[in-house]
């Protein structure tokens, strides 16, 4: 049994391109069509130290097949909430937006057979 099945609502997952990791949050989960509704939270890109962390809160939702994403682990994800819960949601500007849709299309622009 596929086990991105077995997500749930508020669980906390991920989709990684090269060094840069997209966390989301889970809105639902659409057996039939096996996909996942996803609201973004913040992109980490691994390779800066320290990491950096872009807030996306505020940002357009995913709807994306479920096997793409995997769950976080609370190891990953728990040093960036502190960053989260001490600044309000920022007003998505156009930097942030374009660093969110740069990371979806380069995304998709990996051979699909490798997802």
């Amino acid at each position: 049994m596929d086990k991105s099945l077995d997500f749930k609502p508020r669980q906390i997952v991920s989709l990684g391109y090269e060094e840069t990791r997209l966390y989301a949050e889970v809105i639902q989960i659409v057996v039939p069509r096996q996909l996942c509704w996803a609201r973004p939270l913040f992109l980490v890109t691994l390779t800066t130290e320290p990491q950096l962390v872009t807030d996306l809160r505020g940002a357009a939702d995913l709807v994306w097949p479920i096997h793409l994403f995997q769950l976080a682990l609370d190891t990953e994800v728990i040093p960036h909430f502190s960053f989260l819960a001490s600044e309000p949601p920022p007003d998505l500007n156009p930097t942030t937006q374009q660093q969110l849709s740069q990371f979806v299309n380069l995304f998709w622009q990996v051979d699909k057979t490798q997802l």
